[in-house]
């Protein structure tokens, strides 16, 4: 499928750049080990990540994809998470195959390229320096950047406005339905990478515009 080159693409974190369970799952073992709680091990953590912090930890205190746990655990169960990823947010997260060749082929596309994603800033940045990403990007937008997260539009609508483009010539990249959703309602359209986490589906399902295997095949669909 030919699509049409945007101005600008926004790129998601967890499950497109960056393959972040290792450490994720490690942390939520660690966290429910202080609770004296069995471990969830990184098989099913896998399948829990891409909406926050506070909707994995809530997966992992119920062992459930959609539980609702007692919300005093809850409450003393974010602050545990949180800083133990402090700690280990970037200790085995490694960059997808494919993805500094991709980069760097849409800079020299002379576009413009921005990373929008529901992890908070206190995390994202320091992974984007460490795995050496974060120049690639002329903004970063947190999940503590704004009131709304993804799938709410208004990440990918500031992203526009803060390049002064219009919706139709933006992109967006990402791994899960709330990067199709919010694509779809702030007018981007939208490409989907096959091996994202999207809590174990398969993103064609939500008929992104093109799925992609690795980065490196992005300039394959232009």
């Amino acid at each position: 499928m030919t699509l049409k080159k945007p101005s600008v693409v926004l790129i998601d974190l967890d499950g497109t750049l960056v393959d972040s369970v290792p450490d994720l799952a490690w942390v939520t073992d660690q966290m429910l080990d202080s609770f004296n709680l069995p471990p969830r091990g990184e098989t099913k953590v896998r399948k829990w990540v891409g909406n926050g912090v506070k909707s994995l930890v809530k997966r992992a205190l119920t062992d459930q994809l959609d539980g609702e746990p007692e919300p005093d655990l809850l409450d003393k169960a974010i602050p545990v998470f949180m800083s133990l990823y402090e700690q280990h947010a970037c200790v085995e997260s490694t960059l997808y195959p494919g993805v500094k060749q991709g980069l760097a082929w849409l800079k020299q596309q002379r576009i413009r390229l921005g990373c929008v994603t529901n992890k908070d800033a206190r995390f994202t940045l320091p992974i984007l320096d460490k795995l050496g990403i974060h120049d690639d990007f002329d903004i970063v937008i947190s999940g503590d950047t704004l009131p709304r997260k993804k799938p709410d539009p208004a990440p990918l609508l500031h992203g526009a406005e803060f390049f002064g483009v219009t919706p139709d010539k933006a992109m967006m990249i990402g791994d899960s339905v709330s990067d199709v959703k919010a694509s779809r309602a702030a007018g981007f359209s939208i490409v989907c990478v096959s091996y994202g986490y999207n809590h174990g589906a398969d993103i064609r399902t939500m008929e992104p515009d093109a799925v992609i295997d690795t980065f490196a095949e992005l300039e394959s669909l232009f």
